[in-house]
């Protein structure tokens, strides 16, 4: 009894060492992270192309690689020098825009006592704005990991490009050294989880791609028909920061009504915020479940609650792979929580999974117990 508490006892400082430890390299793992996410992309494309056309696995490799080189280096000659003119104009409005706004918060402020209370925080140096764009600097420069600062970012991208190259060429090579880790006994429930994980994933990366490009094409249409300035820019914007759930709409729907409203335009400010509610909506109830057939299902309230969670843990970073964490993790505790502790089905599917039916022939030949209909077959031959 004595030996089994010092067991215990060990067993619980060795699990929280590990968690001390895995904290302590969450960046870490969120580089090898990502960089699987990558792998999945480029695996899908080379899987395509091995299983349609027969091409080699390491020539569709390359295709995939040069495809999406080729397609971001066209995105960036298109669209880019557009959008940085627009950027630059934004840039040298935005002292305008600055006294604008301080001028609008301190009529508020004069004219409503609640206001200049929840101004008040942000009044330092002698105005609201400088106040505000101060603590908005130092919570973000809060929120970026070290690993991605300086030199370390080159680092980082070459680590999730190399990580993605590899794990893509040989896919079966990890997921089988992995699979070798586990207890024989579980061995094809763990194979059969991986392949679920890759099949989520995949439709994540697939279906956040092409909202990724429908909101922001529909965006920068909508705020051009309604003459709203940097249509383009903001457009770009809305696509790149829809990777960050909830926070990412809510900031590319508020942003340029702001812009339309410090300018005095109150009603053109109102029907920006009803056209990105509008494409939200559209993305989220139609796009969305059309693109990821229904594969990724994510309650709203979880997703926000992963977004902050990792926000809080690894900042930036975090929440740009909130939602495929969640993905990742409803899986895990779907199949092994769920289906094998709470249901009982146990860890042995191959045993365990399938119901026993037991038939009998119809023609009165077999004696059938008379409260076989009432007992269990384990109860009756107790009895």
């Amino acid at each position: 009894m004595e030996r089994r508490g010092y067991g215990m006892l060990a067993a619980t400082i060795f699990s929280l060492l590990l968690l001390l430890f895995l904290y302590s390299i969450a960046e870490v793992l969120l580089l090898f992270f990502i960089g699987v996410l990558f792998s999945l992309y480029l695996g899908g494309i080379t899987d395509t192309l091995q299983r349609r056309l027969s091409v080699p696995r390491g020539l569709g490799l390359a295709i995939a690689v040069l495809f999406s080189m080729a397609l971001v280096t066209g995105i960036i000659i298109l669209l880019i020098p557009p959008v940085t003119e627009q950027i630059q104009q934004l840039v040298t409005t935005i002292p305008t825009q600055i006294q604008n706004w301080e001028t609008q918060l301190r009529d508020l402020a004069t004219r409503n006592r609640a206001a200049a209370e929840l101004l008040r925080p942000f009044s330092a140096g002698g105005t609201y704005t400088g106040g505000l764009v101060q603590q908005l600097a130092g919570y973000f420069r809060g929120l970026v990991p070290y690993v991605f600062s300086g030199a370390q970012a080159v680092v980082g991208f070459v680590g999730i490009f190399v990580i993605g190259i590899y794990m893509a060429l040989r896919p079966a090579m990890y997921r089988e050294g992995f699979i070798l880790l586990m207890p024989p006994v579980h061995r094809e429930l763990v194979r059969d989880i991986l392949a679920d994980l890759g099949r989520t994933l995949r439709a994540y990366l697939v279906g956040q791609l092409l909202s990724m490009t429908i909101l922001g094409v529909l965006t920068w249409i909508g705020l051009m028909l309604l003459r709203v300035p940097f249509a383009l820019a903001f457009g770009m914007f809305t696509g790149a920061v829809t990777v960050i759930p909830f926070f990412g709409s809510l900031f590319s729907t508020l942003l340029p009504a702001v812009m339309v409203l410090s300018s005095g335009h109150l009603v053109q400010a109102i029907v920006v915020v009803a056209l990105g509610v509008g494409v939200h909506l559209l993305e989220g109830n139609v796009v969305g479940p059309m693109i990821m057939e229904r594969q990724v299902q994510l309650p709203p309230v979880l997703t926000m609650l992963s977004a902050l969670i990792m926000g809080h843990l690894l900042g930036i970073v975090g929440l740009l792979v909130a939602v495929p964490t969640l993905a990742a993790a409803m899986v895990v505790v779907r199949r092994v929580y769920v289906y094998r502790l709470l249901e009982g089905k146990g860890f042995r599917r191959s045993i365990r999974d399938q119901p026993i039916e037991v038939r009998l022939p119809g023609d009165g030949a077999v004696l059938v117990h008379p409260r076989a209909l009432e007992l269990t077959i384990p109860t009756l031959l107790e009895q």
